[in-house]
């Protein structure tokens, strides 16, 4: 598993996952990135507001599915829609190394010690530590901290891995059930802790 620079990029994403549906299955049927990126131009096939906006969803969309090797495409789409949402929320996390600590060192934790309450308070803990650790973090505003951590939330709801008080500050934590296929898929392609911060294990 690639490990990228910490980025607050997330502070402009989402999970997107009906468009990351849609893109894979363009490529399932053959379809180039390319080809994609023409279409979402021409054709706004994500429903994008604005061609800026787009650009962005087809662009981010593109760096996290070229982190996912190309066999999970058939996978996906032979799965269901609760399984699906993980597939998006892996490439998620092989794209963006900080969101994928806080998952595997903050709500996988949570799990493993069987609490089930992610606070607002274990993401200022997190952001913290990660500023101590990291220069590039430590420039970063509280504002943009802010919703980073607003941004990882949202994206852990419509994954289906937290529960929708949206405007707690606590959240319970849904602790998935992974489908073995995808499972196996994400330990033979370097995804083992991916699959770990997902289960909550060990």
């Amino acid at each position: 598993m690639n490990r990228n620079k910490y980025s607050a990029g997330a502070v402009k994403h989402a999970l997107w996952f009906l468009e990351f549906r849609k893109a894979v299955q363009l490529l399932a049927k053959g379809k180039s990135f390319e080809e994609i990126k023409t279409l979402s131009v021409e054709e706004n096939i994500f429903g994008a507001s604005t061609p800026a906006r787009a650009a962005m969803i087809q662009s981010t969309l593109t760096a996290r599915m070229r982190n996912m090797d190309p066999s999970f495409y058939p996978l996906f789409v032979d799965s269901d829609v609760a399984t699906q949402k993980l597939y998006a929320l892996a490439g998620c996390f092989a794209y963006d190394t900080l969101f994928f600590d806080f998952m595997y060192e903050v709500v996988r934790e949570k799990m493993i010690i069987g609490t089930s309450v992610l606070s607002d308070a274990d993401i200022r803990i997190f952001f913290k530590g990660k500023q101590a650790q990291d220069e590039n973090v430590a420039k970063w505003t509280d504002q943009t901290i802010q919703r980073l951590g607003a941004s990882y939330k949202t994206q852990l709801f419509e994954a289906g891995l937290l529960d929708d008080q949206k405007r707690a500050t606590e959240r319970k934590i849904l602790k998935p059930i992974l489908d073995p296929v995808l499972k196996h898929w994400l330990e033979d392609h370097g995804f083992e802790l991916i699959a770990k911060a997902m289960e909550g294990i060990r």
